[in-house]
């Protein structure tokens, strides 16, 4: 975040570039303490441990640039040339849509917060639908989205509570058998911590050997210190029971879109579009 700070230029570069990098560059104006939280939330949690404890954390692994940040952003609008389109659904594998490009998924428990996720992810298209409901394990199929001809998105079902019948069969057909599958996002609701539930499925990317990685929902639900702590915790967890996971944390909330950007760019990042 501090680069962000020390860099006068970014502002004027960042205007002149075209209009997502524009609000972006709306952004960077933001008082330093908001855009931190809002880009680097898990720098703004470090700033409460004492010093002997920030290396628990692995804050900067993935430490995109604020241009590199605004080009994820333009992946992410819809425009002409760039459409962003809700696909297809499908409740088998053989079923699914045919697509070429890079794939990302995102799964977890039921009422953790998926489609609230990707609606937040596709802010900057807002055509595009993405169907939130109050209700636990409201999705029941796979839905695709595609992103221009950049990769897609696919919103998985809930497992645990009110999972579909079929849930096993669908989801870990999926993830063993899609060729184009470059990252999985196994989100973690960040009030209550990782769960028994959430214990299988990261046990079924391992025995898979998926590259995944722990998302943090629902962070503005937390207060700092209950958040550290399941931020340590989950930390923890990850140096010590996991071997494809990827080391550093991603916390979001979307309510409050903190963590969103820099998650566009790590999706951007895996699929090839910051190269």
């Amino acid at each position: 975040a501090e680069r962000l700070f020390a860099m006068p230029g970014v502002l004027e570069l960042l205007s002149r570039s075209n209009s997502t990098s524009q609000a972006f560059a709306e952004v960077l104006r933001l008082p330093k303490q908001q855009l931190r939280k809002l880009l680097y939330p898990l720098q703004e949690v470090e700033r409460f441990l004492a010093p002997d404890r920030r290396q628990d954390l692995h804050l900067r692994i993935f430490d995109p640039s604020p241009e590199d940040i605004a080009r994820a952003d333009n992946v992410f609008t819809a425009t002409k040339g760039n459409r962003i389109d809700y696909v297809s659904s499908a409740v088998r594998i053989d079923h699914a849509p045919d697509l070429p490009r890079p794939e990302v998924c995102f799964i977890g428990r039921s009422n953790v917060g998926k489609s609230s996720l990707i609606k937040a992810l596709f802010s900057l298209a807002p055509e595009v639908e993405v169907r939130v409901s109050k209700k636990p394990g409201h999705t029941k199929k796979m839905n695709f989205f595609k992103v221009g001809k950049h990769f897609t998105v696919v919103d998985m079902p809930g497992y645990g509570y009110r999972a579909p019948e079929d849930f096993v069969d669908m989801v870990e057909t999926y993830l063993k058998e899609r060729r184009n599958l470059k990252r999985t996002f196994l989100l973690v609701d960040s009030v209550v911590g990782i769960q028994k539930t959430d214990n299988i499925a990261i046990e079924m990317c391992e025995e898979f050997a998926l590259p995944y990685v722990i998302v943090l929902t629902k962070i503005d639900k937390s207060s700092k210190g209950h958040l550290l702590k399941q931020v340590l915790q989950i930390q923890k967890f990850v140096n010590t029971k996991t071997q494809g996971c990827f080391p550093q944390l991603f916390p979001v909330s979307s309510v409050t879109f903190s963590g969103i950007h820099l998650l566009r760019s790590f999706i951007a990042s895996v699929t090839g579009n910051l190269d």
